[in-house]
């Protein structure tokens, strides 16, 4: 039942369950373009407006931020950036969580009108940083790259459960972009390499030699004289002498401008031009690893329309990947350690391996204890889980150990594992109780739930609560069924029959 429970999907997976802090960022980013006084009038609208819906009591401080961005991963600088910084109280009764606030917030604010965009970010208390969606888009064709991700985007936006779905490909600053016009040049009786060095002198100057400054070197650059004029474009005015008759023509007329936005940033993964498609999700409605498989599902249909790019997935799912992988072997060790310590002191293979059946029945005990809870079977579940193997064997090793000794005794197998189950009832579960009331209060939360630690000690106090109850009647069971009764008479007589042994000599 617990097996066809996790099959069945009744028990949520939520492979990283975290605890929020209580501070959250809104993001504006407005058009490149824009002035960093327009930034700050933005930001200062969207604080205005979270002021007004945050309950009383619930906010410690609001902070505005203009030319400045902090991610889940690296500061971003500009002027187009802003960001409001919610600082909240602790959680008190009855109060809401850092989820419940920003789902409240989310709608009004994201819609408030003006230029930009508004978003949301939390931060995790715990592992891991990075989002639940992190695709990397790897293409060295910068059209085909951007088109690529785009087609990613909106793969993203069709999973159902994702949100705040976004990239890394912000745009930059208006730039001018110069191209030369070769027919004009060959006509004014200039050079191509002539005219591109007259409009580096005009922008950014040439150095032409160096001096020395009391023992410094000193670099002398010439450049056209400083102009205070916000439009890049007036450089097309400037004058340019022709060698012929004295006359003079202008850097418009020697070339073809176009206006554009450049990039932001230029990013590269494994040595190629990269953009990164990053996005949360509702853990109620999907997992990570159900998300990113829809997402190479959606890829797979529209790849062929972009065949020079390659998709990296990471995040995330990286860290639930790492985990998985070690979980095994961290379980196959603790139990191989368990059972050569049991075959030491029981000195036999086969009982240790009957104790070790008291694992299942343990995690039978979590399954449970989550459907009962509603809590999700995280990562830090299946730890406590491993933690678990180690505690969940004490009672069937007190009950095998008082049914070797009776055996010892010449009992029956029958009549030594009732006389064990029995006379050790008690003791067995005096000592899970206490181990249960230890961690009772951090399993159900009494003093503050955690969604971290909660369910380490839920999963050792429902695994050992259920397989206490069930090892009173497994094990007699299973000693009963697998310890012929032949071997243990023999055993006996050779034990207590055979006398002291007789010397002969030396």
């Amino acid at each position: 039942a617990a097996g066809a429970s996790v099959a069945g999907g009744l028990v949520r997976l939520e492979f990283f369950a975290f605890d929020p802090l209580r501070v959250f960022y809104v993001n504006v980013d407005m058009p490149a373009s824009a002035p960093i006084e327009s930034t700050l009038a933005r930001v200062q609208q969207a604080e205005r407006a979270v002021r007004a819906r945050l309950q009383e009591g619930e906010a410690r401080a609001l902070t505005s931020l203009a030319g400045v961005k902090f991610t889940d991963t690296e500061p971003l600088y500009g002027d187009a950036y802003g960001q409001v910084v919610v600082s909240l109280e602790p959680r008190r009764d009855n109060g809401r969580d850092v989820g419940e606030i920003v789902d409240a917030l989310r709608k009004d604010i994201e819609q408030l009108p003006g230029a930009g965009k508004l978003s949301f970010t939390l931060l995790a208390g715990g592992p891991p940083v990075a989002k639940p969606i992190r695709v990397r888009v790897r293409n060295d064709d910068a059209a085909e790259l951007r088109a690529a991700a785009d087609a990613v985007l909106e793969i993203v936006r069709a999973v159902p459960g994702t949100k705040d779905v976004a990239d890394d490909d912000v745009p930059g600053r208006p730039e001018l972009r110069l191209r030369l016009d070769a027919d004009a040049i060959r006509a004014s009786g200039l050079n191509p390499g002539l005219v591109a060095r007259l409009v580096r002198l005009h922008v950014d100057g040439e150095i032409v030699t160096q001096m020395r400054d009391q023992g410094e070197k000193v670099e002398v650059r010439v450049r056209a004289a400083p102009r205070e004029a916000r439009d890049v474009g007036r450089i097309l005015d400037d004058p340019v002498a022709l060698p012929a008759n004295g006359a003079s023509s202008t850097l418009g007329s020697l070339v073809r401008a176009e206006t554009g936005i450049g990039k932001g940033v230029i990013k590269h993964y494994n040595l190629r031009r990269s953009i990164t498609v990053e996005a949360d999700i509702e853990r109620e409605r999907i997992d990570t690893v159900a998300a990113n498989n829809a997402i190479r599902t959606g890829w797979e249909k529209v790849k062929g329309r972009y065949p020079a790019t390659t998709l990296d997935f990471s995040g995330e799912l990286d860290d639930i990947q790492e985990s998985l992988d070690a979980m095994p072997m961290l379980f196959l060790l603790g139990v191989g350690l368990i059972y050569l310590i049991l075959a030491a002191q029981f000195r036999s293979y086969w009982q240790p391996a009957m104790i070790l059946a008291t694992v299942p029945l343990a995690f039978t005990g979590v399954v449970f204890g989550l459907l009962a809870s509603g809590n999700p079977l995280s990562l830090y579940t299946l730890y406590g889980v491993i933690a678990l193997t180690g505690i969940a064997v004490n009672a069937a090793i007190v009950l095998i150990d008082a049914a070797n000794t009776r055996r010892r005794q010449k009992m029956s197998v029958l009549h030594a594992s009732v006389y064990a189950a029995r006379r050790r009832v008690v003791p067995i579960i005096i000592t899970s109780t206490t181990t249960i009331a230890g961690l009772f209060s951090l399993a159900v939360g009494l003093g503050g739930k955690s969604l971290i630690w909660g369910p380490v000690a839920a999963s050792i106090v429902w695994g050992i609560g259920f397989s206490t109850v069930l090892t009173l009647f497994a094990m007699p069971l299973l000693y009963w069924a697998l310890m012929p009764e032949h071997r243990s008479r023999r055993g006996a007589a050779t034990a207590y029959n055979a006398g002291p042994p007789t010397h002969t000599g030396r």
